[in-house]
């Protein structure tokens, strides 16, 4: 609904509550109700409604709406008075033009009249406080709207940079590995190619993407290690211990793509002998996980790369403290592992 629309709903309501309340205390002294109370109390609500108006028009036009409260309270303070004054002068000229000028003018002092000015004031500034806390309460919100579109817009022009900067490194990666073999292999250096150009459309497409399936990854991953494989051939040996219930789950892009480079670069490729290395999609008690384990030692200082720590920084980014990246030794293996919780997802 339109601030706009829930003001006028707000003016008609409140002002219709306090002639009813009026109605009622007239009641309940047990006077006679006649066509002047009617119009007294019709006044209140008409005038009232008159004043204030003019009043917010005057709040729009000066700008207070935009001053902080030490300034706001006093301004507040001496508006509500005249306005009181000028309402409570309107609801005496009705009742002079009502009774044809026969006021109880010995009851109307100028004490009386003081602290009826003030009781209406206390009325007008009650109204001014409902509509100014309505005011910042909207302005809060917008804030707080403009706020979180700046940080998602933020998150997302840096998650571009990070996406931006790992195909880069996955296609410097791969072409090392291609160019190992032009001299020694050529014919295993075409089919690379061929493998890394299917490897290339596949990132491309992924790339593009906030969030992928567990499914689409491992394709990703599937290609990249045959390229590997080519390479390395009897040296390098994959075992998949895949959850086939996880595979919908939507995880990051190049997320286990990259956590394999690493496992090739300073693993395998490390060990005269080669190794294993063992992709797992496992349930975990708060979620899943995506955990891969290569034959290697971790040494003493951990080069991460620019791959695993823009996933580190992705996963901070997308998921905050529902997901995780470790990298530990276990048993003669290095063991990298991303956990999700399911709240996360």
């Amino acid at each position: 609904m339109k601030a706009r629309n829930i003001y006028w709903i707000a003016q008609l309501s409140g002002w219709s509550a306090y002639g009813a309340l009026l109605l009622f205390s007239v009641i309940g002294r047990g006077d006679a109700i006649d066509l002047e109370i009617y119009v007294s109390i019709a006044s209140w609500v008409i005038i009232g409604m008159a004043v204030t108006h003019v009043q917010r028009f005057l709040f729009l036009r000066l700008g207070w709406l935009d001053k902080k409260l030490p300034q706001l309270i006093p301004r507040l303070l001496f508006s509500s008075a005249i306005c009181a004054f000028f309402l409570y002068s309107a609801l005496l000229s009705v009742d002079y033009i009502m009774k044809d000028g026969d006021l109880d003018w010995e009851r109307l002092t100028i004490s009386t009249f003081i602290v009826s000015v003030a009781f209406t004031a206390f009325i007008v500034l009650f109204w001014n406080a409902i509509y100014f806390t309505f005011h910042f309460f909207q302005k809060s919100r917008k804030q707080e709207v403009s706020n979180l579109e700046l940080t998602a817009s933020n998150r997302e022009s840096e998650l571009k940079n990070l996406r931006s900067q790992l195909n880069p490194h996955f296609l410097f990666n791969s072409l090392n590995s291609i160019r190992a073999l032009v001299d020694i292999e050529p014919a295993k250096a075409k089919t690379s190619i061929t493998t890394l150009s299917n490897l290339l459309r596949q990132s491309l497409l992924v790339g593009k993407q906030n969030m992928v399936s567990i499914e689409q990854e491992l394709d990703i991953v599937r290609n990249y290690l045959d390229l590997e494989k080519i390479r390395f051939e009897e040296r390098l040996n994959v075992q998949w211990e895949i959850d086939d219930s996880l595979l919908t789950k939507e995880i990051p892009p190049f997320s286990i793509q990259m956590m394999a480079e690493n496992a090739v670069k300073h693993g395998i490729s490390n060990l005269k002998e080669g190794g294993i290395i063992v992709i797992s999609i496992i349930r975990t008690d708060v979620g899943f996980a995506l955990q891969l384990k290569n034959t290697g030692e971790l040494g003493t200082t951990v080069d991460l790369g620019v791959g695993i720590q823009n996933i580190k920084q992705r996963l901070k980014l997308q998921f905050g403290s529902n997901a995780s990246y470790t990298l530990g030794g276990e048993d003669g293996q290095v063991v990298a592992k991303i956990e999700f919780k399911d709240e996360g997802i």
